[in-house]
C-alpha cells in the first residue's frame, strides 16, 4: 500500500485552511450585508453621511459613529507611537537581559487584561484626571468623552505596538550592526540608520495592527466615551463609536429598521477594518527591505 507524501498532505491541509478562512470572511460579510438590506433599501447611500440617529422616528445616519471611531482610534495611535517606539528600542537595544525579560513579560501581560478592567480603571482614575485638566484649560468638564476614550485606547494598544517593535528590532542581523560599529558608528546611529530602516515594514505593521485593535474595541470605550449619538463638535465632546452604539442599543432594538441599521453599522466597521488591513499590507510591501 502506497503511503502518502507528508509534504503533499501538509500542503493540502494548508490550502484547506486558507480556503476556509476566505470562506469565513466572505460569509461574515454576506451575513452582515443580508441583515443590512432593510436599512440599505430605506436610506441608501445617505446612511453614510446622515447625522441624525433617532430610533423613535426611525431616522438613522452613521456619520457621528464613523467620526467617533476614527477620531478615537487615530488619536490613540498618535499617542501610542512615541511610547511604543521608545519602549521597543529600550527593550531591544539598551535594557540588560536580566531587566529586558521581566519588562517584556510585563508589557505582554498588559495586552491580556480584559477591556472591562481598563474601563473600570478609567472610570475611577482617568475620568477625574481628564475632568481636572478640562477645568484647567476651560473646556466642558465632562471627564468622559473623546479624550478619555482615546487615552484608554492608547494604553490598551501600547503593549501590541511595543512588543512587535521589540521583536522586529531583535531580528535585525547582527552582522549589519557589527559592520556599522566597525565603521565608527555610535549605538544611537546604528539604531537610527540600520535597525529602524531594516525593521521599518514590521514596525509599521505593528502600529497598523494596533490601529485595527483600536477600531473594534467595545467595552472600555463604551464605559468612558459618554455614549451621545450626535456629531462631535470639538475634541472634548461626548460621542459614540460604531462598536459602542451596537453594544448599547442592539439588545433594545425592538423595530426591524433599527436592528437593520445597527447591523449596517457593523457592516461598515467590517469594511473599514478590511480597508485598514489592505492599506497596511500595501504599505508593508512598499517599505519592505529588498
Amino acid at each position: 500500500m502506497r503511503t502518502r507524501d507528508p509534504d503533499q498532505v501538509f500542503r493540502f491541509v494548508c490550502w484547506g485552511l486558507a480556503v476556509g478562512l476566505v470562506v469565513l470572511v466572505v460569509g461574515i460579510g454576506l451575513t452582515l450585508l443580508a441583515g443590512s438590506l432593510p436599512s440599505l433599501k430605506t436610506f441608501g447611500i445617505r446612511f453614510l453621511w446622515g447625522r441624525v440617529w433617532d430610533p423613535v422616528n426611525e431616522e438613522f445616519g452613521a456619520l457621528p459613529f464613523v467620526v467617533g471611531t476614527l477620531a478615537t482610534s487615530i488619536l490613540a495611535l498618535l499617542i501610542t507611537i512615541p511610547f511604543a517606539l521608545s519602549s521597543g528600542i529600550f527593550l531591544a537595544e539598551y535594557a540588560p537581559p536580566k531587566i529586558a525579560g521581566p519588562l517584556s513579560s510585563l508589557v505582554e501581560l498588559l495586552a491580556g487584561i480584559p477591556s472591562v478592567i481598563y474601563g473600570l480603571w478609567a472610570l475611577f482614575y482617568l475620568v477625574p484626571l481628564v475632568r481636572w485638566f478640562e477645568m484647567k484649560v476651560g473646556a466642558p468638564p465632562f471627564g468622559l468623552g473623546l479624550p478619555t476614550a482615546s487615552l484608554v485606547l492608547a494604553i490598551m494598544i501600547l503593549p501590541y505596538a511595543a512588543s512587535i517593535t521589540r521583536e522586529v528590532l531583535k531580528m535585525v542581523p547582527h552582522e549589519l550592526k557589527e559592520a556599522a560599529y566597525g565603521l565608527g558608528a555610535t549605538k544611537w546611529e546604528v539604531i537610527r540608520r540600520v535597525c529602524l530602516p531594516y525593521g521599518l515594514s514590521g514596525i509599521v505593521a505593528g502600529f497598523l495592527l494596533s490601529l485595527g485593535r483600536a477600531l473594534g474595541e467595545t467595552m472600555a470605550v463604551t464605559m468612558v466615551i459618554g455614549n451621545r449619538s450626535e456629531m462631535p463638535q470639538s475634541p472634548w465632546d461626548l460621542a459614540n463609536t460604531m462598536a459602542s452604539v451596537i453594544a448599547n442599543e442592539f439588545t433594545e432594538a425592538s423595530k426591524d429598521l433599527h436592528l437593520s441599521a445597527l447591523i449596517e453599522i457593523g457592516f461598515l466597521l467590517f469594511l473599514i477594518t478590511l480597508i485598514v488591513n489592505t492599506v497596511a499590507r500595501i504599505i508593508i510591501v512598499r517599505l519592505e527591505v529588498r
